[in-house]
């Protein structure tokens, strides 16, 4: 998405931008202290912050579908897995789950599905290592797990981007990028505009966009990187549509009504 920006492959109209690479839930904790002025930020995490940001109509992460998934270490032939969506939710709720952070959509989505569950907090690339040494029964996967996890012994309980699909016909947001309030309206347009180019180019020339990437790619292959890209980039990026606007609101307005977060401040997307 920010492929053009850092490579000023784009008219920056007299900007610069300063590029901080940190893991989501990092971002999170630094939106909440408003220390940066856009941001990445987990859908989640915006209802804490939405006094002091305004959702950017562009750079959303939505998984139509699929999204996070609940793993467990392949217990191999002859172990009974849970069936049925019952039975899964019951499973679930007797075991600790390593979860990638509080504050991310995944684990608000996980607490919409299960309610209340046992878990331990793990960075998100150290999951797999928890699950596998036993010190939790299942794993919480974002990034890239979503698609090597049966590579790397794992078999999957349930997609908690499939379920939501199911239960409300709508993707599940899970990111999106903030843009401070604070900041001139006549800049955040601009700004908005700027990011908007850098994401329809990284589009437009997808394999070097792609090949940017490659070196925070945590060792996946140039074919695996650009498939998880594809899930997460695309139309919904561009725009949030009024399909991904409702998702927003109804993932948030479910939360709320099931006491997993305070009221929200109003909703608001930078135009």
């Amino acid at each position: 998405m920010f492929y053009a920006i850092a490579k000023k492959k784009i008219d920056l109209r007299g900007y610069r931008f300063e590029h901080r690479l940190e893991d989501i839930q990092t971002l999170n904790e630094r939106a909440l202290r408003g220390e940066l002025h856009i941001s990445a930020i987990s859908i989640h995490a915006y209802s804490y912050v939405a006094d002091k940001y305004a959702l950017l109509p562009c750079g959303a992460s939505m998984g139509d579908g699929y999204g996070p998934v609940l793993v467990r270490k392949n217990p191999g032939t002859g172990s009974q897995t849970p069936n049925g969506d019952a039975d899964v939710r019951q499973w679930l709720r007797e075991r600790a789950i390593a979860v990638p952070g509080t504050m991310t959509s995944a684990f608000l989505a996980l607490q919409l599905y299960l309610g209340e569950f046992k878990h331990v907090v793990v960075p998100f690339d150290q999951i797999f290592e928890m699950v596998n040494r036993g010190d939790a029964d299942a794993g919480l996967i974002i990034h890239e797990g979503q698609l090597t996890y049966a590579k790397s012994g794992f078999e999957k309980i349930v997609d908690l981007g499939e379920s939501w699909k199911t239960e409300t016909g709508l993707p599940l947001p899970l990111g999106g990028n903030v843009i401070r309030k604070d900041i001139p309206a006549n800049i955040r347009h601009n700004l908005c505009q700027i990011i908007r180019e850098s994401i329809e180019f990284g589009l437009a020339h997808r394999e070097e966009a792609v090949a940017h990437s490659m070196p925070y790619a945590r060792d996946m292959n140039e074919t695996l990187a650009s498939k998880f890209i594809g899930m997460y980039v695309n139309d919904f990026t561009r725009d949030y549509g009024e399909t991904g606007r409702a998702a927003i609101r109804r993932f948030l307005g479910d939360a709320q009504r099931a006491g997993y977060i305070d009221n929200v401040a109003k909703i608001e997307f930078a135009q």
